[in-house]
């Protein structure tokens, strides 16, 4: 019998499902993590901090990638249009929700083009100033923004992040009419803020925290109903009397849509064995991030989710005309 006759059944058993494949033996190399904003930022640092932990909950390297811009639809288009092999997900955000509706066309459908994996962490948002304005507390830097809004700028980690839309709708909510700096990440942002070059920022606890505590920046409000565990000296908007407004940012991963079920469940079952393990809630804690409870971490919950939040995020975008080309 020939020798192609002979291996012919091997073949074809390679072909039948169930058969090994490379998606079985996942991951068998580096992986990339995406975080669609620049280095430094509250979503870079809490992606680092779980990438580490979780280059051992898999047992390849996790390496972090910041592809920023756009708010963070440059990040999150590129794993979408990625292989869906599992080697490449993405840090997605309450930003992937706001920006299907903040733009005009968005560069990805969050709900079609990518899949979701789990949630893992939030971060509650602040409002911080420059540390030389002459204002304290909330009531003080209304008082001060209305009269002073000709001459003053708020900057952003970018238009269609949620510290432009929160502070957007913020502004709106008190009748401000402040000018606009977007950098490309609240790394940068931070920067210019601590160099007294722009007035104030609404940003995520993991950018503000450390800037916070020795006093390089001046913290105004927590933007929610209740003081935030990492920074307990900071009232609320709540606590100062302005109970019109409530933000924080949810954070998760998704991969590209089409890949495979058993490798989504072997990165979500890593991820959990990160997020779980204590010293990584004490480093994500300290620096502004609270873990995800275990019955809000399922792929089910985050897809539904997703959708909710789309929806949830949209109506105040447009109800307040806000629209990027």
């Amino acid at each position: 019998m020939p020798a192609w006759v002979r291996g012919a059944p091997f073949v074809a058993l390679l072909l039948l499902p169930g058969a090994p494949s490379q998606a079985q033996n996942w991951p068998n190399r580096a992986v990339t993590m995406v975080v669609p904003f620049a280095a430094g930022g509250g979503t870079d640092v809490l992606g680092r901090i779980v990438a580490r932990r979780l280059s051992e909950t898999l047992g390849q390297q996790v390496i972090v990638e910041n592809v920023g811009g756009a708010g963070g639809m440059m990040g999150s288009a590129r794993v979408a249009k990625s292989p869906p092999d599992g080697y490449q997900f993405v840090l997605g955000s309450r930003a992937d929700a706001i920006n299907q509706t903040l733009y005009k066309a968005p560069l990805y459908n969050l709900v079609n083009d990518l899949d979701p994996v789990g949630l893992v962490a939030d971060q509650p948002t602040v409002l911080v100033a420059r540390k030389d304005l002459p204002v304290n507390g909330l009531q003080e830097f209304i008082a001060y923004a209305k009269a002073n809004q000709g001459k003053m700028q708020f900057g952003s980690a970018g238009a269609g992040s949620t510290g432009f839309i929160d502070c957007a709708l913020f502004n709106s909510a008190i009748g401000l009419n402040i000018t606009h700096v977007p950098y490309r990440g609240g790394g940068p942002a931070m920067q210019d803020l601590m160099g007294g070059r722009i007035d104030y920022f609404c940003t995520l606890t993991g950018t503000a925290v450390p800037q916070i505590e020795n006093g390089s920046i001046k913290a105004i409000a927590m933007m929610t109903r209740d003081r935030a565990p990492m920074l307990p000296n900071v009232p609320s908007t709540w606590e100062q009397g302005f109970k019109d407004f409530e933000a924080s940012t949810w954070f998760g991963f998704y991969v590209p849509k089409g890949t495979p079920a058993n490798v989504i469940k072997r990165l979500h079952d890593a991820t959990v064995e990160a997020i779980d393990t204590p010293s990584v809630q004490e480093q994500l804690l300290k620096s502004g991030s609270i873990v995800t409870p275990p019955d809000r971490r399922s792929t089910e919950y985050l897809k539904t989710f997703t959708e909710s939040e789309i929806k949830k995020n949209g109506a105040p975008i447009r109800a307040a005309g806000l629209l990027i080309q």
